[in-house]
């Protein structure tokens, strides 16, 4: 009973210094006048939690053991695990503060006294102090540097999404124009086959026009500030079919073959933006393939993952392309058959983005018996804090 007592009032006094602190120092570390109530709940007891269960281990341990010098370890084990489940600076070194006095004032001699006088335990609770704050500081510090790694991949993607998207539009605009402008200033010479002919010149334009801004969409669907993607269970066979029956609307005279699983499969993805990456990947084989007359989506499952590859039996990629085909940097004269030409634009690199957006890959390379073989995976069992 009397270490049950015990107990509450070292879990009590844990919870009461942790948040005292923290509310005074969260703010100085977010450069913020407050923290979002609801995160400061959570982070608190987080930290109260886990010191709470380290104060439960060392009173259970004592009474097994004659000596206290367990006690110390364990809560230098708490404070890590304090700093790497809550946010910034604050909390572990909250943690720290409190585990160092409630230490002393409950699990050492004399107890439920503060005295730092006793032999060692000053340089102890130092060296205890300084390794919590260190290692606080590295975490946050860690969480920073991937903070600025991601920031840094998403405007590396902006900016090539800029060149493309300046290259792409360009030429669509300027064929739209130069078509509707022939045929007001050209009209009563123009033969009706002829404008006819410009007329469709001007709606395949828009067309393409239609699906580079849908690409945008895309990308701004992932790329957003406190954007995250959704995702659901979608039955992988009718998103495959859905992007095939947009696809052969566009090219009705292109053959597509789809290779299914035999049991029924079921993914968490956000349906839209796969079947986006789907649709791109036929229209790249349709058009880039050259002699490509069969187009196969094999779908394929493995522990863990599901496997959708599109494959063609065209002219394959130039080998020197395969290494940077996803990064949509390729320069006009050595990619225009890949991912800056006016038909395929940004949709590899967009492509790539959503999937990894996912959590999953992409990867391409040419079939040994000819064609090309363009392929993405996905996690078949949904990710925690699945976003970017």
């Amino acid at each position: 009973m009397k270490n049950m007592e015990a107990f509450k009032e070292a879990s009590i006094f844990f919870y009461t210094e942790i948040c005292y602190n923290d509310s005074k120092e969260i703010a100085r570390y977010r450069g913020v006048p407050g923290e979002e109530p609801g995160l400061m709940k959570r982070n608190c007891l987080i930290t109260a939690g886990v010191l709470a269960v380290a104060a439960a281990i060392a009173f259970v341990l004592q009474q097994f053991v004659t000596t206290d010098t367990h006690v110390p370890l364990l809560f230098v084990l708490a404070v890590l695990f304090v700093s790497r489940f809550t946010d910034g600076y604050a909390y572990g070194i909250a943690a720290s503060m409190a585990a160092v006095i409630g230490v002393n004032y409950v699990f050492t001699y004399p107890y439920f006294a503060i005295n730092f006088t006793l032999t060692g335990y000053p340089l102890t609770f130092v060296v205890m102090l300084a390794v919590s704050v260190s290692v606080s500081a590295l975490t946050t510090q860690t969480r920073q540097q991937e903070e600025i790694r991601l920031e840094a991949e998403k405007e590396k993607m902006r900016g090539n999404l800029l060149r493309a998207v300046s290259h792409d539009i360009r030429t669509p605009l300027t064929s739209i124009v130069g078509s509707a402008s022939g045929i007001l200033d050209n009209r009563e010479v123009l033969s009706e086959e002829k404008m006819l002919e410009l007329v469709e010149d001007i709606r395949d334009e828009a067309q393409w026009l239609i699906r580079i801004v849908e690409n945008l969409l895309s990308v701004t669907r992932i790329n957003g500030e406190n954007a995250h993607i959704h995702t659901d269970d979608e039955i992988v066979e009718e998103i495959v079919g859905s992007a095939v029956m947009k696809f052969q609307i566009r090219f009705p005279e292109r053959r597509v073959e789809v290779i299914m699983p035999t049991e029924f499969v079921m993914v968490p993805m956000d349906g839209i933006l796969i079947e986006q990456v789907i649709v791109n990947l036929l229209e790249n084989s349709a058009l880039h393939g050259k002699t490509a007359d069969l187009i196969q989506i094999v779908v394929e499952t493995e522990p863990g993952r599901l496997i959708l590859a599109v494959e063609d039996n065209g002219a394959g990629i130039r080998e020197d392309v395969l290494p940077v085909l996803f990064e949509g940097s390729l320069k006009s004269g050595e990619g225009e058959e890949y991912d800056c030409g006016r038909n395929m634009g940004i949709g590899l690199s967009v492509c790539m983005s959503i999937v990894k957006a996912h959590k999953g890959n992409m990867t391409a390379k040419n079939r040994e018996e000819g064609g090309a073989r363009v392929a993405f995976w996905l996690p078949m069992e949904e990710e925690e804090n699945n976003g970017y």
